[in-house]
């Protein structure tokens, strides 16, 4: 098992299928933005395919685990960010799915089931507009890419300030 000290930042998708790509894009500027303010030691920036057995090797033992992953909804607002937690083992079923086949959903119940959770899980899951071939995202999901991060930093900031015991 990993440390429980450890941060896990996951952006999950394919870069080639473009809206599906902003977990990748995100992890992107977060990895840019970490040069010129580190982040806390110990938190780790990753990509993922959105594979719920690589997901869970991915934030096992970890204090905090944030995921960004594309999300299909119905009806959609592309752009739109949805920001759930995890409550008792559960994960609030939002009205978007993952832009994978298995979502994240699955990942998190067959985690709970193996006691492979997090101490604390928050996932941003952003609505897409486009999932075809190709790079670069839609207008509307770029432009939620910046608060994306931003807000990704907050996560870590309040984690690491209660971990030490401060108010966030």
């Amino acid at each position: 098992m990993r440390s429980r000290g450890r941060i896990a930042v996951i952006g999950v998708g394919n870069e080639f299928r473009r809206d599906d790509g902003v977990g990748w894009a995100v992890l992107t500027r977060l990895h840019a933005r970490a040069e010129e303010r580190p982040l806390p030691p110990d938190t780790h920036l990753t990509t993922c395919d959105g594979d719920p057995g690589r997901l869970i090797g991915l934030w096992e033992g970890a204090r905090l685990a944030v995921v960004v992953d594309a999300a299909h909804a119905h009806p959609g607002t592309p752009g739109r960010v949805h920001r759930l937690e995890l409550d008792a083992g559960l994960l609030a079923q939002p009205s978007t799915t993952s832009s994978h086949g298995l979502g994240l959903g699955e990942a998190v119940e067959l985690a709970r089931v193996l006691g492979l959770l997090p101490e604390h899980l928050v996932v941003y899951a952003v609505e897409g507009a486009e999932s075809d071939m190709g790079t670069g995202l839609s207008p509307a999901v770029a432009d939620a890419v910046e608060p994306l991060v931003a807000a990704v930093e907050d996560e870590i900031a309040r984690n690491g300030a209660a971990a030490a015991g401060r108010p966030a």
